[in-house]
């Protein structure tokens, strides 16, 4: 099977859009058959649907047997970060949820993603702390929206619980992270937002806040940040969440080419 030979693999927030037909997918292509068709052109993807529900086991089983050769980063249930509600039987649910992915070695790791109203404070370390009790075994990689967390003694505690810190690029707003390159545990991780600053505070869909295409430069200057992660750790993730109309692949794609990065697929992946 082949494989990645850099520890960095560049992949993009979710990959059933129905606006990638064209742009990206074929415009006939099947629901079904989007993954097998994204799995031939990136090593990774995150897994977004399973902040809205906890993941059934069938539907993971199902997701791996379609691209069993793709890492995947899967983002924890919004109960957890946005309501803050984190009980055994949540927790228990959606590790068996996750359990395939688990078993066929594919999980690269848990995204906790958080509003941000959740700054950096004791109550949100303790917090955090719980997070890392149910799941840290599974690699959780933790995103902050606040810049009450772009600190040291934040990134102190992140170590000291084994969690992950998320490098975003978003739209430069006050109070919102500033651009960082900061490993706290093996997992490097970075996610590319867009920088539609009209659109991040105030839109009618959620989609519009993440609509936009970076352009080469942009994205260069990134290089030496995720380069300087992935020597500290030992897979780091890139990640373009501006998915609307297929341009978080366009990224994605110039990503790897700034990086140096390449994938080939296995042999026998289905061709379209």
């Amino acid at each position: 099977m082949a494989e990645n030979k850099s520890n960095i693999l560049v992949g993009t927030s979710g990959y059933s859009y129905q606006d990638w037909k064209g742009p990206f997918y074929p415009a006939d292509v099947k629901d079904r058959d989007m993954l097998a068709f994204y799995a031939r052109r990136f090593p990774a993807v995150e897994i977004n649907f399973t902040y809205y529900r906890l993941p059934g086991a069938r539907t993971m089983a199902a997701i791996v047997k379609k691209a069993p050769w793709l890492a995947y980063a899967v983002k924890l249930t919004g109960d957890v970060t946005h309501e803050g509600r984190l009980t055994d039987e949540l927790a228990r649910d959606f590790r068996r949820g996750v359990e395939p992915m688990v078993e066929a070695g594919v999980l690269g790791c848990l995204l906790a993603q958080f509003p941000w109203r959740f700054k950096f404070a004791p109550a949100a370390v303790e917090f955090l702390k719980k997070v890392a009790g149910c799941f840290g075994d599974l690699n959780v990689v933790a995103e902050f929206r606040n810049d009450s967390w772009a600190a040291d003694d934040a990134y102190r505690e992140l170590k000291r619980h084994k969690i992950g810190f998320c490098n975003v690029d978003e739209p430069r707003l006050k109070g919102l992270m500033p651009a960082t390159a900061v490993a706290t545990s093996d997992a490097g991780y970075f996610r590319f937002h867009g920088r539609n600053a009209k659109k991040w505070w105030r839109h009618e869909k959620a989609a519009e806040r993440y609509d936009y295409l970076y352009s080469q430069e942009e994205l260069a200057d990134w290089v030496p940040r995720v380069r300087d992660v992935a020597a500290k750790t030992q897979k780091t993730y890139v990640f373009m969440n501006n998915h609307p109309l297929g341009q978080a692949v366009t990224n994605a794609e110039m990503m790897m080419d700034l990086l140096g990065v390449a994938f080939q697929p296995p042999g026998d992946a289905a061709l379209f």
